[in-house]
């Protein structure tokens, strides 16, 4: 019997193409976010750098800041999570530049430029409120991942929601009596 397969051929030299502008479509989050970082302004983030370029090669702020925005745009916090997916995602990839920060380094940048990012981000909001062409955003609706949570009603980590006999300490404690 013949089967009728795809044929994958892992010893292909290009499986993608070799820009990284073809690697995504043109009216991704990537590309939006990419626009935002461009026209915001990152002078707050070149202080802690030597203007002369003694000392240590560091990635460009701007690229750590639009990695971070990103990341936080599609719900991941975690450096090491963010290290991973530079090198598995494509989109990271892209706003990566195709450079893969450790995680030590993307946690560092944000607790060196914890108060720069906080004014950024008030910026962003900005800027995406009119500042920015809404057909590059490809429909993508700017928000907090946290308010979003409390906004639906979902309870936050480690508390109880009044009323709920499955969150309540003295409900669940005769739940356990009653059914072992």
């Amino acid at each position: 019997m013949a089967y009728n397969f795809v044929a994958g051929d892992r010893d292909q030299l290009l499986l993608m193409p070799p820009s990284l502008a073809e690697w995504l479509p043109a009216d991704h989050l990537a590309w939006f976010v990419l626009d935002v970082v461009g026209e915001c302004d990152l002078a707050a983030f070149m202080v802690p750098y030597r203007p002369d370029g003694r000392g240590g090669v560091a990635y460009d702020p701007s690229m750590m800041v639009a990695l971070l925005l990103y990341a936080y745009c599609v719900g991941e916090r975690s450096s090491r999570v963010i290290e991973r997916r530079c090198s598995e995602d494509v989109a990271f990839r892209v706003i990566a530049a195709n450079q893969l920060p450790d995680h030590a380094t993307i946690a560092r940048f944000r607790a060196t430029h914890q108060v720069a990012l906080g004014d950024l981000f008030a910026q962003v909001l900005g800027v995406c409120s009119g500042g920015v062409d809404p057909g590059r955003s490809g429909g993508y609706r700017w928000h907090s991942y946290g308010g979003q949570r409390v906004a639906q009603g979902e309870p936050q980590r480690g508390r109880a929601r009044e009323g709920d006999p499955r969150r309540c300490r003295g409900c669940r404690r005769r739940r356990r009596r009653a059914f072992g």
